[in-house]
């Protein structure tokens, strides 16, 4: 009798070391599975950029804009955009929608780079810095008359971007690249504008190596094609096609975030404005199996 209660005994307490030992297992399960349901739930920050980069609306250029390499609203009116393209002398203008465009040529070949309006003032760019301007009437005549070269106006450098601040009466020349000096610094050029005449207001920086740091990019070399101005926040929006990035930056250029330009339509962007609903637009030039296009990227509400 007592060698069966030993028996029992001993059983019993295998069956209770085996029951632990289920539960042990068990819990350790349990924690896997809520470590890993955590881990799914788990979702990076959302950015804070107002703009989803990801989702464009897509407006495929006629082909005289194949190369279209800057873009611009009268007064943020977004039924008609002016856009210039490279070599061509020659102002475009039309509906994003049409398969047509308007042109009024305003000089010769060259490699012009982006245009601005400003107090019904049309200017647009070189890439050595010259701009040219002459009146938005002209756009009714097959050649604009009377069209202002001014030179000389900025150190020598290579230019790609240009901008107007209509409410405070002031134009905004960028540089891509110094030529000599320092070149880990992009530097923007102030103007007052006033009938055809520039004065200069003022120069800013951005620091390539802050954007290298922000990229997380160390070789990262800033080289800037476009600048807009967001007429809602006073931020200026810089676009740099050879880095794929948007640069965004307080109303005196300090930069306060970088976006990358990730996805297939980010072909070649070399434009940038905003319309009077803040939406935003990036111009692209066209590649071997595109046309030239303008992305539009809605205000979120």
């Amino acid at each position: 009798m007592n060698k069966n209660k030993a028996k029992i005994a001993t059983v019993v307490a295998l069956m209770a070391l085996a029951f632990v030992g289920v539960s042990c297992v068990n819990d350790k399960h349990d924690d896997k599975s809520a470590a890993s349901e955590e881990t799914i739930q788990t979702t990076p920050a959302k950015s804070d950029l107002p703009y989803d980069l990801a989702n464009p609306v897509k407006y495929n250029m006629p082909q005289n804009l194949f190369e279209i390499s800057g873009i611009v609203f009268h007064k943020g009116d977004p039924s008609r955009v002016f856009a210039i393209q490279d070599e061509d002398g020659d102002l475009f203008y039309l509906g994003l929608s049409d398969k047509q465009s308007k042109f009024t040529k305003f000089g010769g070949k060259g490699d012009y780079e982006d245009l601005a309006i400003i107090n019904n003032y049309i200017i647009v760019l070189k890439s050595n810095g010259e701009l040219h301007t002459f009146p938005i009437s002209e756009i009714n005549k097959p050649e604009a008359a009377n069209v202002i070269k001014t030179k000389d106006l900025v150190p020598k450098a290579e230019y790609e971007g240009l901008a107007a601040d209509e409410k405070t009466g002031t134009v905004y020349v960028l540089t891509k690249e110094v030529k000599k000096g320092k070149k880990d610094e992009t530097e923007i050029f102030a103007f007052k504008f006033d009938g055809g005449k520039f004065t200069p207001n003022g120069t800013f920086t951005l620091s390539s190596k802050e954007i290298a740091g922000l990229s997380g990019e160390s070789k990262l070399k800033f080289r800037p094609s476009a600048l807009a101005k967001n007429p809602s926040t006073g931020e200026w929006y810089v676009l740099s096609s050879m880095n794929k990035l948007l640069v965004v930056t307080d109303a005196s250029f300090k930069i306060k975030a970088i976006y990358p330009l990730k996805g297939s339509f980010f072909n070649q962007p070399e434009g940038i404005a905003f319309d009077r609903d803040n939406n935003l637009y990036i111009s692209n030039e066209g590649g071997t199996l595109s046309a030239g296009n303008i992305l539009m990227f809605k205000l979120k509400k």
